[in-house]
């Protein structure tokens, strides 16, 4: 469902502020990423020259700023998601798919990538692992270690989501029940109040005559 419509608490408030900065400040990587292909290019043809690292560069920055990027495309919603049937459906039914979408496929996702990609970089570390190729990038284990520090920040997103889904189903409907329930009492009250002041001015009228 569209985050615009979900409320926001304290928590989730905060944890999308500091997502927002992040993504606002990785915005930047792709200028990064740009130049360096436009160097290796010119390099290449112009002074037949190519140069590994750069290459591998290109693609140590494309997968920070993708790995990083997720959890800021998820709080914005400008992911890419099927809405031909989801955008048919009422804003309470659209929070619920959410929350059983979060609980049951995207976090028990998110916790598979966090356990194996652990021990994914701590092996690369412990061998100091560089690349392989000739002239490459060494401390290979730290661009790894983008892959589990992505979806930590995902999962931070996520958490964030999942309160504001919560609080939309089953606080704030509550409250804007007693919210609807006063009203109508209210309304209750008045039109009694009203027929109550009809009928003695009706009585002072036949008793008047």
């Amino acid at each position: 469902m569209r985050v615009d419509t979900l409320p926001h608490t304290y928590l989730s408030r905060r944890i999308d502020s500091f997502v927002r900065r992040i993504g606002q400040a990785l915005s930047y990587i792709w200028l990064a990423l740009l130049s360096v292909i436009v160097i290796n290019v010119l390099m290449r043809y112009l002074f037949s020259e190519g140069r590994i690292e750069l290459e591998e560069l290109q693609w140590h920055l494309y997968s920070v700023g993708f790995l990083l990027g997720m959890s800021y495309a998820y709080q914005a919603d400008v992911h890419i998601r099927v809405d031909v049937l989801h955008e048919r459906f009422s804003p309470q039914l659209r929070a619920w798919i959410e929350l059983y979408g979060i609980l049951l496929f995207l976090i028990p996702f998110i916790a598979l990538i966090l356990i194996y990609s652990v021990q994914f970089v701590s092996s690369s570390f412990l061998v100091g692992e560089v690349s392989r190729s000739p002239g490459g990038l060494p401390y290979r284990w730290a661009i790894k270690a983008i892959l589990p520090l992505g979806f930590a920040l995902l999962l931070l997103t996520v958490f964030a989501r999942l309160i504001r889904v919560w609080h939309f189903l089953f606080i704030d409907y509550e409250e804007h029940d007693i919210e609807n329930g006063a009203a109508h009492s209210e309304g209750n009250y008045k039109n009694t109040a009203a027929s109550l002041a009809t009928s003695n001015t009706q009585a002072e009228e036949t008793h008047g005559r």
